[in-house]
């Protein structure tokens, strides 16, 4: 029996972006959940693992960080990537400090995958 492949949850409001990574994460084998806020993210049964957080940072009402903050405060320890343009030097900080790793916009390449890829792996070596 095959494992089912990892879940990414993708938190961005600017739905053009959302379809589009969607998409390509799909394409890549991976069972999206796309959400348009933060506030959704937080009324949203999380899976088991294997799964990775994708958090757009500059979200109306609660920001990436907020979110992972508050989830971090319920124990959730799920691997994130915060997704962001030009990140001020607190945000950095912030995001290391909650276990996220940035990857700035524009989102070029295969740079998102690689992160999430490593994300992945970084959590299966702590379920084992």
């Amino acid at each position: 029996m095959s494992n089912p492949p990892p879940t990414i949850i993708l938190v961005d409001d600017d739905i053009a972006l959302r379809t589009a990574l969607t998409f390509t994460l799909e394409l890549d084998g991976f069972v999206v959940t796309a959400l348009g806020s933060g506030e959704d993210l937080l009324n949203y049964t999380l899976p088991a693992a294997p799964a990775c957080l994708v958090l757009d940072q500059n979200m109306g009402g609660l920001t990436g960080l907020d979110c992972l903050a508050e989830l971090r405060s319920r124990a959730i320890d799920m691997p994130a990537l915060l997704i962001t343009s030009h990140p001020r030097q607190s945000v950095r900080d912030t995001a290391a400090a909650l276990g996220a790793v940035i990857v700035e916009k524009p989102l070029l390449g295969d740079a998102l995958l690689a992160e999430i890829d490593a994300a992945l792996k970084r959590q299966a070596g702590n379920l084992n």
